[in-house]
């Protein structure tokens, strides 16, 4: 659409606005005449009276007659106006558009081209459209002016809003499954004076008042294991994350986590728990056990393998990571394509094998359990096998959806795990886990022996909705800011 197009499009619009304001009609009142049921609920009523409010998606006037399509969240129908049974108020129709917001009252009935409609009877202007909406036809096709304006995605584009249905659906579901096992919901800080429970690169913003520079979340893990410290033995959270990282397929720097501690449970007592919370979301949001996870279908009733690390990887790829040495390993993440920075622990190399090229592999519902050391700075090592750790990962569709472990709670290798995951070889030292004395205090009084673990409700979405795009379940997802002054003149210069 042309900028002079649309600007005169609204200087109409405008005008109709003033027109109707000295007629007398309020374009924006407080209330409607009267109390609107849902349009999906009017269609099931034939021959009774409705009043039903949305938006006008379409207008068309044929004489002395009106048909105009208004929806809600619950469907769409079509308004047959008349001019036999509005009098003098079918003149009033003249000013109004596609986008506005509008009360009909009226019977359901059938015309004689068959449409389901409402004979109208009544109406009201509820909030008069300024700008036109796109095109019907061509929607919203541009996939950043979609994520950028949600709202124009959400009234044009089908199947939008189911995806954010789920979403919720999936949200309260949660809870409801957690509450029900005896978990309490808590909150803590957003703003952490020292980041940690995850490696990632934190955002930073300055306090005024305290006159100190706060980290945005990166994880909830270490507050968290404070209240159990504290006394609570089953506390879980759902929160905003924040990630100072790159913005590919499945990563957004804001992002939604939930993440659940048991105390007196090791990592088992963790995959059971949420095996059975997958379980209960397939069957509460989507009703069915069978999912669709790209072009396959899995079923994810069945119960989920628990494979090693080392199990897998000697199964994917024939190499046995035990038998080889840090160097013979080097060799081969090389000479296969797996990134080396240099200075790697044989650890880090494994890690970085597995998930380059195992992690695809993993379509059906699958638990990878234990993990090297290095690499799981929060995860209690495996008593008989110091080198490894009781840390767990589910996958399904190729797609880590699940992260968690048996919680370390010895405060002395706790510190230490810190200190060297500081010195760790990485691209950004920022990501490395921070040495919380703090949180090294709090663990000093007493940890009990616990299991956690960390979902992203993004990637959940995803999940349930087959949607393998994280912008496509974040409603405003973190995009450059759009300089539209900018735009302007370059449009102007050519």
């Amino acid at each position: 659409m042309a900028e002079q197009s649309l600007d005169e499009m609204k200087r109409v619009r405008l005008e109709k606005l003033e027109e109707l304001k000295r007629l007398g009609v309020n374009p924006y009142p407080s209330k409607t005449k009267g109390v609107p049921i849902k349009i999906g609920k009017a269609r099931e009523l034939m021959d009774q009276e409705v009043e039903v409010a949305g938006r006008i998606m379409s207008w068309r006037e044929h004489g002395n007659i009106v048909f105009a399509d208004l929806k809600d969240e619950t469907g769409q129908i079509q308004l047959w106006f008349q001019k036999n049974n509005l009098g003098e108020n079918f003149k009033t129709l003249r000013l109004f558009d596609i986008g506005d917001i509008f009360f009909a009252k009226g019977k359901i009935v059938k015309t004689v081209a068959g449409e389901l409609s409402v004979d109208i009877v009544d109406f009201q202007l509820l909030s008069k459209s300024i700008r036109p909406l796109p095109s019907k036809w061509h929607g919203v096709k541009d996939v950043q002016e979609r994520y950028r304006k949600r709202y124009l995605d959400l009234i044009l584009n089908e199947g939008v809003r189911e995806r954010f249905n789920v979403r919720t659906k999936l949200v309260r579901e949660i809870r409801r499954y957690l509450d029900d096992l005896g978990y309490w919901e808590v909150e803590t800080p957003t703003l952490q004076p020292l980041y940690g429970g995850a490696n990632a690169k934190p955002f930073i913003t300055r306090h005024n008042a305290l006159g100190h520079d706060f980290y945005l979340r990166i994880a909830d893990e270490l507050y968290l294991k404070r209240l159990v410290v504290g006394g609570y033995e089953k506390v879980y959270e759902i929160c905003k994350d924040f990630r100072n990282e790159g913005i590919d397929q499945t990563h957004n720097p804001e992002f939604t986590m939930i993440e659940y501690y048991e105390a007196y449970a090791d990592y088992h007592r963790v995959m059971d728990v949420t095996e059975g919370l997958f379980k209960h979301l397939a069957q509460q949001v989507l009703g069915k056990m069978e999912m669709e996870v790209g072009e396959k279908i899995i079923d994810i009733s069945k119960n989920w393998p628990r494979i090693t690390m080392v199990d897998i990887i000697k199964e994917k790829l024939g190499l046995d990571v035990r038998a080889v040495s840090v160097e013979e390993l080097t060799n081969y993440c090389t000479e296969n394509g797996v990134e080396i920075l240099g200075g790697e622990t044989k650890g880090q190399l494994i890690f970085n094998l597995f998930e380059t090229k195992v992690t695809g592999t993993l379509v059906e519902p699958t638990w990878i359990i234990d993990y090297p050391k290095e690499v799981s700075p929060l995860s209690k090592g495996k008593w008989e096998e110091p080198e490894w750790v009781e840390r767990f990962e589910g996958y399904i569709g190729g797609k880590e959806i699940c992260d968690g472990w048996s919680e370390l709670t010895d405060p002395v290798e706790q510190r230490k795990r810190f200190e060297a995951d500081v010195k760790a070889t990485r691209k950004d030292k920022a990501e490395a886990q921070q040495v919380d004395e703090d949180f090294l205090e709090a663990m000093e009084y007493g940890l009990p022996a616990l299991g956690g673990i960390g979902i992203g409700i993004d990637r959940l979405t995803m999940f349930f909705t087959n949607t393998w795009l994280i912008k496509e379940v974040i409603l405003f997802p973190t995009l450059r800011p759009d300089n539209e002054d900018i735009k302007r003149k370059r449009r102007k210069k050519r």
